[in-house]
């Protein structure tokens, strides 16, 4: 068996594998993502708006919290072809600077795919348990890879893969709001109107890819080796999108308190380093809830490349809980 780089054979069903190193979420750390991202999420830069909202001490951005949870759990995809979708994404805790993750990885389901350029393939449906020193769960979540296939007659495809996107039930994450929180000290703008897109005119170029890769220890070698990857270049690690992404909605909605979960998260073509993107929101859905509103946002981000046509690289769902808001009847 292949211990450092399993191929998709060798993942069996329902056992975890062993555990990637825990790592401690320090101010450093969080430094390191911000200058990546530039995310504008208020709690995670100011210690002074954290005390005052939540009580306690500084939040670490959430979206950095899911890029370490990732990248724990590559223990199962060093090898990894593509990352298709992650999905069911939970995150039970907000969770203050120094707090030390631990992430679980289980796999829970398989299924062969078309053989590529490569050879055999399979997608393999992960299971993520992330927890924290106390043993409470932080996240919990799904994601689907497609991994190399040495022994295609090896492949246990029991089990359900299922879809990328589900109904979206925003009750689903009432219980996900954290209690005790003020949010009179953030921004209230209205929402935008509920299926209307809104376009953020600033466009991000991906930098640092090497950088995120290795704080989060994302050991997925096609991020990291030319060979490995995809048309002769590096593949950017999807969490690096998804928080260009976040920190876009961060522009668009000033007013989020924190990131409750993710619905949904498709990447539908790969990025490479020095891709500039664009991105667009739409709101999918609204409930209020306590001082805010649960609030479901479909962001997508297009790539743009010189002498290329525009591609779109990522349609997520995240569901934010948000000080913006409605009219006195609750609609956007």
């Amino acid at each position: 068996m292949s211990i450092h780089e399993p191929f998709g054979e060798e993942l069996v069903l329902g056992v975890p594998l062993p555990t990637a190193p825990a790592i401690t979420l320090t101010g450093g750390l969080a430094a390191q993502y911000q200058a990546i991202t530039g995310d504008p999420l208020r709690l995670p830069l100011s210690a002074p708006l954290s005390e005052q909202v939540t009580g306690g001490d500084r939040l670490v951005n959430p979206a950095l919290v899911l890029q370490v949870a990732i990248g724990q759990s590559t223990v199962a995809t060093r090898r990894v072809i593509a990352n298709l979708f992650y999905r069911n994404v939970r995150l039970l805790r907000q969770v203050p600077v120094g707090t030390t993750l631990e992430t679980t990885v289980t796999p829970k389901a398989a299924k062969l795919a078309r053989p590529g350029a490569g050879g055999e393939r399979a997608k393999v449906l992960l299971g993520m348990t992330t927890r924290d020193q106390s043993g409470n769960i932080v996240a919990d979540f799904e994601r689907l890879a497609l991994i190399p296939v040495q022994d295609r007659s090896a492949i246990d495809e029991t089990g359900d893969i299922g879809t990328a996107e589900d109904r979206l039930s925003l009750g689903d994450y009432l219980q996900l709001v954290p209690g005790g929180w003020d949010l009179s000290g953030l921004p209230a703008p209205a929402l935008v109107a509920q299926g209307i897109e809104v376009k953020d005119p600033l466009r991000e170029p991906v930098t640092e890819a090497q950088t995120l890769v290795r704080i989060t220890q994302n050991l997925a070698a096609a991020h990291r080796d030319v060979a490995r990857g995809q048309q002769g270049r590096r593949l950017v690690y999807g969490g690096h999108t998804v928080g260009l992404a976040q920190a876009s909605l961060s522009r668009i909605d000033p007013g989020i308190a924190t990131v409750l979960g993710w619905h949904s998260c498709d990447h539908l073509a790969p990025v490479f380093e020095e891709d500039l993107l664009s991105f667009s929101a739409v709101l999918e859905d609204v409930t209020p809830h306590k001082q805010g509103n649960v609030t479901a946002y479909r962001i997508t981000a297009t790539a743009h490349r010189p002498g290329s046509e525009p591609v779109d690289v990522l349609s997520w769902i995240p569901v934010v809980w948000t000080a913006s808001k409605t009219d006195p009847e609750g609609k956007p």
